[in-house]
């Protein structure tokens, strides 16, 4: 089926990308996996790459393209080839909308040039250990000094993708207490060196799944954040951080879409060099049907993903529409996964085999950025329900 959504411009940035890829980090993907996390200067190769700033004006030092579709092709294109790219992904698709939506002029001219070139190196820092995907229940704080020139931060933050290697946090804090009518009031964004005394990194978690992108525990004792580092307006976090999740839970979708079909291009070349009984296991019915059935789901799913991209660069994309795109796409990831790893038998349950390492990752992909249940309340709350 032929596909629209990608131009010449994007398909010559998809080869120079596999090139690039096939080159810088397949030979060193297996070392990277055991260490838990990617080196910090291959940030730099990528922002040498330009991928930190394809969506930055050029002002700030970006190439000023408007569009989320060069990175949907890195998620293609890294999950094709069964490998990632550390926790640059929290740099761009999650850090960058906030800096380019809030950051005032004299911000973005002292943040966006480190940002691209990868001198600093941002992630952003919402759930805590006690409240999960409950936003408005976070309890770190950030209280204004007597004399108005920082804010004393006080608190803790769990599962931040990027937090060992960040150079910049944003932080989402409060600065006042929840109103009885208004759990969400009062929440701030600040983005915080990580450099300040008292701010702190704690575990680097152990995870499941996504091996090199270093997910860590952050602390903070009375950091003095500086208010030039406020990020938009006081008290109006929870409403800049709803603004930007369709765009997160987009590329979720996406990236569970790239995941099944990698499976599927994972379990039909094992199939067809795998023997058993004397003939290739390809050539059994069972693996046909099944692959075919997987196929056709991962066909629906990259539709899908294709129009809610077409719909996000057009500035159209809803909450409702994001959620739906990511219930759907993340379920016909988890259904293909599996399938595909069962069709390699034993061996798919090794962390050597690309299926092994794709099925972990997978997981999280129904948890994080809201949990499927959270996206059928959306959903269902856009349908009147």
């Amino acid at each position: 089926m032929r596909r629209s959504v990608f131009n010449e411009d994007h398909e010559a940035f998809r080869q120079t990308l596999r090139t690039f890829i096939e080159a810088e980090v397949v030979p060193n993907y297996d070392e990277w996996f055991v260490a838990g996390e990617v080196p910090r200067d291959f940030y730099k190769k990528l922002a040498e790459l330009g991928l930190f700033g394809i969506e930055v004006p050029e002002e700030y030092g970006g190439a000023g393209i408007d569009s989320f579709k060069f990175a949907a092709i890195q998620t293609e294109e890294t999950t094709r080839a069964g490998v990632s790219f550390g926790a640059s992904g929290a740099h761009v698709a999650l850090c960058l909308p906030y800096l380019l939506q809030l950051a005032t002029e004299e911000q973005k001219r002292r943040w966006l040039p480190d940002f691209v070139s990868g001198e600093a190196m941002y992630a952003i820092a919402m759930t805590e250990p006690g409240t999960g995907s409950d936003l408005a229940g976070m309890s770190t704080t950030a209280r204004l000094s007597e004399d108005g020139t920082h804010y004393v931060l006080n608190g803790a933050k769990t599962f931040i993708t990027g937090g060992v290697h960040a150079d910049k946090v944003i932080v989402c804090a409060r600065t006042a207490a929840s109103l009885p009518e208004d759990r969400r009031h009062g929440i701030t964004l600040l983005v915080v060196d990580t450099k300040l005394p008292g701010y702190s990194v704690g575990r680097k978690l152990d995870k499941l799944g996504l091996r090199t992108s270093d997910t860590a525990e952050l602390a903070f004792v009375d950091v003095k954040v500086p208010v030039e580092d406020l990020l938009g307006e006081e008290n109006k976090g929870f409403s800049y951080l709803g603004k930007n999740l369709p765009k997160e839970r987009l590329s979720i979708a996406y990236g569970a879409y790239a995941q099944a079909a990698a499976a599927v291009r994972f379990a039909k070349q094992y199939t067809q060099e795998r023997k058993v009984f004397g003939q290739a296991v390809a050539s059994f019915q069972n693996t046909k049907f099944e692959l075919a059935a997987c196929q056709a789901e991962v066909d629906a799913a990259q539709a899908v993903a294709d129009r809610a991209l077409e719909a996000l660069d057009d500035g159209e994309l809803t909450a409702a529409e994001a959620a739906s795109a990511k219930l759907f796409c993340t379920e016909v990831a988890h259904r293909v996964i599996d399938r595909c790893l069962q069709l390699h038998g034993g061996y798919g349950f090794i962390n050597e085999y690309p299926i092994a390492r794709l099925y972990a990752d997978n997981r999280v992909n129904r948890i994080y950025g809201g949990t499927s249940e959270v996206m059928k309340m959306i959903i269902a709350k856009d349908m009147g329900l």
